[in-house]
């Protein structure tokens, strides 16, 4: 997955930068079709927040945000929703299918 990470009104360490790419690596367990992210960090006087765009091969892009005092709390944050968002369109795409053979087998025979 391509990872684009861009960053306004401040400077970002390298470690949040390699820590922001490490955890979206992780997401592509919960869907394999993702292709690419586009991060940015925002800064403000007391507040941080990161916001990320997923693009998902033929669907549309999932969108979230995370705001905290410091970069590494709304990055987790953030990370937390995208996997939310992630497992619960896995999870709907699992329930919409049809019942297995076996189930409407059994029922014809009752």
């Amino acid at each position: 997955m391509r990872v684009q990470i861009s960053s306004r009104h401040s400077d970002l360490p390298d470690g949040v930068m390699d820590r922001t790419r490490y955890q979206l690596q992780k997401l592509t367990r919960y869907d394999p079709d993702l292709r690419a992210a586009k991060v940015i960090f925002d800064s403000n006087k007391r507040n941080k927040s990161v916001e990320a765009i997923l693009h998902i091969d033929g669907r549309e892009p999932k969108v979230a945000t995370g705001e905290g005092d410091t970069f590494q709390g709304a990055l987790d944050q953030l990370v937390d929703r995208l996997g939310r968002m992630l497992r619960r369109g896995r999870d709907q795409k699992r329930d919409h299918q049809g019942p297995k053979l076996s189930e409407t087998v059994s029922g014809m025979e009752e």
